[in-house]
């Protein structure tokens, strides 16, 4: 006689056993697709805008007494695209 029981009848002590004998959770390929091509449009975006932004306001930057200038705030926007870039890769793949 087998022990299948409805989800709700479960007690919290089995319901640990049988989540403790589970493998780990894998997404649907579907979830993983998405998933991942949101954070590389959103690191292509915000480079492109950023970059576009920097060239228009270069000019004002560099009146500005600020010691950001455009190499900085260039690294700056470089960094965060690369960073959303990497993880829409790692979340394709892992």
């Amino acid at each position: 006689m087998t022990n299948s029981k409805a989800p709700w009848e479960l007690k919290a002590e089995e319901v640990e056993k049988q989540v403790a004998g589970q493998d780990q959770y894998e997404d649907c390929l579907a979830c993983r697709i998405t998933g991942s091509a949101a954070f590389i449009g959103l690191g292509v975006y915000s480079y492109y805008t950023g970059m576009q932004n920097l060239r228009k306001q270069e000019t004002a930057i560099m009146r500005s007494a600020s010691k950001y200038k455009m190499g900085s705030r260039q690294l700056g926007i470089a960094s965060l695209s690369a960073s959303l870039i990497g993880l829409g890769l790692y979340r394709a793949f892992n």
